[in-house]
């Protein structure tokens, strides 16, 4: 019965001269990827500024920063997707892979802006000091100095973060994105068979996120060395 369900969902042509399930779900796979690793790049570049912000004696320069990270904290991803969708590019056409890479990428900035936060808190305050009293810029210090040591410290959380993200594209599928889960909700209202590729979706994100976990302990595995010697 399971090998049924399974050819039905997976191996056969879907109806409405669909392609096999397994086809839908590798094309769904790759847009996933693809608007989680644009919109990681997107949540560094900005939340590393945004972080170094926050640690800023300036009141003028923190208070942004501040205001931007708890706005978007304070707010579900799903809304500041359809916020960027339906309000940001209502008169404005753009792929969907786009908006969800703008509004991810956004989303993620406001929570790497305060890991990069805790460490750059996390090194030595004599370090910048040291620094500045050799007649070394307080930027060119942060950028070759505290920024580096940060981030090994910071490396775990900024790994979780990808993870989170990874996992919050699932929703994609809401404004018409045809990512991972999408594909598995089609292939589930065409066959009305859930259990075949909810489950196969479900097993290929648990299989990423490992993948990823697994990868981020040998990169911490080898940091720490280097760190002992």
């Amino acid at each position: 019965m399971w090998w049924s369900r399974i050819q039905q969902c997976l191996i056969d042509p879907l109806p409405n001269g669909l392609p096999p399930g397994w086809k839908m779900l590798l094309n769904g796979l790759g847009t996933t990827l693809m608007i989680t690793a644009l919109a990681a790049c997107l949540g560094v570049a900005l939340g590393t500024g945004l972080g170094v912000m926050r640690t800023s004696k300036r009141g003028w320069i923190r208070l942004p920063a501040r205001l931007y990270t708890d706005l978007i904290r304070g707010t579900p991803v799903l809304v500041q997707l359809f916020i960027i969708n339906f309000i940001v590019f209502a008169s404005v056409p753009a792929d969907k892979w786009l908006v969800a890479v703008i509004a991810f990428g956004l989303n993620s900035a406001a929570y790497v802006a305060e890991i990069v936060r805790a460490g750059i808190q996390s090194v030595n305050p004599g370090q910048m000091d040291a620094a500045r009293s050799l007649g070394m810029p307080g930027g060119l210090a942060m950028r070759e100095i505290i920024l580096p040591q940060a981030f090994r410290n910071i490396l775990p959380a900024l790994g979780n973060e990808f993870v989170v993200l990874l996992k919050e594209t699932s929703v994609v599928g809401f404004i018409g994105g045809m990512d991972l889960m999408r594909m598995g909700d089609i292939i589930r209202s065409k066959t009305y068979e859930a259990y075949v590729p909810l489950l196969s979706v479900a097993a290929v994100y648990l299989v990423l996120t490992l993948g990823i976990a697994s990868l981020l302990q040998r990169l911490e595995r080898r940091l720490s060395w280097g760190r002992e010697r």
